[in-house]
């Protein structure tokens, strides 16, 4: 076996599975290892003194070089011969690689695009910040400290019952800023994020194998509230009275508007003028969390789009102040539901809701799935295109929402209709 040279490192290929592994001649024990991912990780392999095989990562390649690498390989021999075992002290080149370590490893290669999520692609920003915000809120109060290699099964579900009894609950500071909740739901996502921050490191080289691999996750109570009617007619009234009061105008607007289309929070928030195509009746999404897509909306909901007070902001929901959107919705829909007590009802409620009317409609699951955006899940569904049956269904349940929230009976003829209206009378 010849020595390792830097023109053997850079031939190695990756293997189509697993991993592939060239050895020193000279150097006994060092040699490196190439995932099928393609990164490439110096390692050393001995026995301990207990007779122990043990192997443990010297560097990653690109970041440190052959001879620097092979020269802390012989550090780390000596230190064996004198009777200790690098393993147990340092897994890691840079000191031992503890979980807060690995997760800022994680933002930092996910932030540059070096991570691919979903679809094989980089990680979302919106993604990327839920992860953030998990990590900073549950994953390093709990475990930031611990070593990887040392984690167990037991350590890993054993956060996860802290999270869901609310150990990492955390009140809103002052006026502004978020609320860091627990339970089951919380708890489940957050050993998603964990496993999946370990899966990219495993597979870069970082770490040996996940901890979390196996791991049991909590199977939480699905979400399923809904508006009634009745609660639809009271959300109604109580927006009216807090417009009247001076509640805030882009934030009752929101609202309505996320009811009236079923759209998620942050799709409805960060709506930009530039997607509304107004002739079609439809938002042409650059991205969501199912990639491009375009999604039709009832006339009533248009209306409202053009309805909004034009800025220099790119938003129809724009913030108060700076280049944002509108974030203070929740707080808005809080004091709205309070008024007339419907109680543990959230924003994302609304669009269960648009989806009930939408099937007491009569409309099928599969365009109600079309108007929600929800991703395709087979070949029919991936055709659904803008046409008149898909435009239809959106001005019918959008139109019923806005009946039911202003206590109409008949329908209030969108712009939209007017237009085609005039349209037919016309080619007559």
């Amino acid at each position: 076996m010849a020595k390792l040279t830097k023109k053997a490192v850079d031939d190695l290929k990756a293997p189509a599975s697993g991993q592939a592994f060239l050895w020193d001649g000279e150097l006994k024990g060092f040699g490196i290892r190439v995932t099928k991912a393609g990164a490439k990780t110096f390692i050393l392999q001995y026995r301990n003194a207990a007779g122990k095989s043990r192997r443990i990562n010297i560097g990653r390649y690109g970041v440190m070089t052959l001879d620097n690498a092979r020269a802390e390989a012989k550090i780390k021999l000596g230190a064996i011969a004198a009777g200790e075992d690098p393993a147990d002290i340092d897994d890691d080149p840079d000191g031992p690689m503890t979980v807060a370590a690995l997760c800022d490893w994680y933002l930092s290669e996910a932030e540059t695009g070096r991570l691919l999520g979903r679809r094989r692609r980089p990680i979302k920003a919106s993604s990327l910040a839920m992860d953030k915000s998990r990590i900073e809120a549950h994953i390093k109060p709990l475990l930031g400290k611990r070593v990887v290699s040392k984690l167990k099964l037991g350590d890993i579900e054993g956060a996860q019952a802290d999270i869901a009894a609310g150990k990492t609950s955390k009140p809103r500071k002052g006026s502004r800023g978020g609320v860091t909740t627990g339970g089951e739901g919380v708890a489940g996502r957050t050993m998603s994020t964990l496993h999946s921050i370990f899966e990219h490191a495993v597979r870069l080289g970082k770490i040996e194998s996940n901890p979390a691999k196996g791991v049991r996750k909590i199977a939480s109570t699905p979400r399923d509230r809904r508006l009634s009617r009745t609660e639809i007619e009271k959300l109604g009234k109580a927006m009216l009275a807090a417009e009247a009061e001076g509640e805030h105008p882009t934030g009752l607007a929101a609202i309505r508007f996320l009811l009236l289309t079923g759209f998620r929070r942050m799709e409805g928030l960060g709506l930009e003028r530039a997607w509304l195509d107004e002739e079609e009746g439809a938002i042409r999404f650059p991205d969501t969390k199912s990639g491009a897509q375009t999604r039709v909306i009832g006339g009533s909901a248009v209306d409202l789009l053009l309805a909004q007070p034009r800025t220099r902001s790119p938003f129809f929901f724009p913030a108060d102040w700076g280049d944002g959107h509108f974030i203070g919705v929740v707080r808005v829909f809080d004091r709205v539901c309070a008024r007339v007590g419907l109680a543990d009802v959230t924003l994302h409620a609304l669009r269960h809701t648009f989806a009930s009317v939408a099937a007491d409609l009569g409309f099928s699951e599969l365009t109600i799935a079309a108007l929600l955006g929800h991703a395709a899940r087979g070949v029919t569904q991936r055709y659904i295109h803008i046409d008149e049956a898909l435009k239809l269904a959106a001005d019918k349940v959008a139109s019923e929402i806005a009946a039911i929230l202003d206590q109409t009976v008949a329908e209030r003829p969108s712009r939209r209709a007017a237009r085609e209206d005039r349209a037919h009378a016309s080619a007559a």
